[in-house]
């Protein structure tokens, strides 16, 4: 609530009386056009007011009372810009210190409106420079310092708070990255161990046939089976009976040869 209150009775110069001793020799026309504005002003009709004060310029550009009053017209359309350069030029062709005091007094108001903080602190100091006894431009001072530490404050809190952000956004694509290394080790790792399945199922399988091939083989060795071409035990034993009864009669016959060629031994009668 405190600072809100600063920013309400934020106490512009606009109001200040044309106090200042002219530069230059005015005539009766230029003096009438601009009391007329000021008659305008005073009913809040800032537009006319702000035409009669360009009337008066075009008559004497260097009229410090006529830029002066000009800018405050504008300044109260809420145009704070462009009444900046009235005010600028008359604490450049000014002698009088009250009245470049006024001038810098509403720059800094300008500046305020426009949040340039550091600017607004300047205009106002200029101000006191040239009259110190202003307690309105000294209140202006410090609300405006005050108002320049809180931005400092904030661009630091912003900056401190985008490096956190930068941060949490580099730790977060960093957990990002370990997330994808470690699912990727996880995937190489799931396809190594289906892959040692897969030779362990090989090893089984041919662990198997292995197993099935020696069990093959021994019971083929219980239960020997005859080979293609290869004679049974029972045909054997017909064949060598058979070669047996062959080589018997052959020896008969041969025994029988040998006996009719024998000449036979008979006793001699002598």
């Amino acid at each position: 609530m405190r600072y809100l209150f600063f920013l309400v009775v934020l106490v512009s110069s606009v109001s200040f009386a044309q106090k200042a001793k002219e530069k230059v020799k005015v005539n009766k026309v230029e003096k009438q056009i601009i009391r007329d504005g000021n008659d305008l002003y005073k009913q809040n009709n800032y537009t006319d007011a702000e035409v009669q004060y360009k009337k008066a310029l075009e008559v004497n550009p260097n009229y410090e009372k006529a830029n002066y009053n000009l800018g405050n017209a504008i300044y109260q359309q809420n145009r704070f810009k462009e009444a900046l350069p009235m005010y600028d030029l008359v604490t450049k062709t000014s002698d009088n210190k009250l009245t470049k005091a006024e001038n810098f007094h509403n720059m800094g108001n300008v500046f305020m409106k426009s949040k340039e903080y550091a600017k607004a602190v300047e205009a106002y100091k200029n101000s006191l420079r040239n009259n110190s006894k202003d307690d309105e431009t000294r209140y202006n001072l410090a609300l405006a310092q005050k108002l320049l530490k809180n931005q400092a404050d904030n661009k630091e809190k912003d900056k401190n708070n985008k490096d956190k952000n930068n941060d949490k956004k580099d730790q977060k694509k960093e957990n990002k990255d370990q997330n994808k290394d470690k699912k990727d080790q996880n995937k190489d790792k799931k396809e190594g161990d289906k892959g040692d399945k897969d030779k362990d199922k090989k090893g089984d399988n041919k662990n198997d046939q292995n197993k099935d091939k020696q069990g093959e083989n021994e019971k083929k060795k219980k239960n020997p089976q005859p080979k293609k071409n290869q004679l049974s035990k029972e045909q054997i034993k017909q064949l060598l009976e058979a070669m047996n009864n062959e080589e018997n009669k052959t020896q008969k016959k041969v025994n029988a040869k040998k006996a009719r060629g024998r000449k036979v031994k008979q006793a001699k009668d002598w």
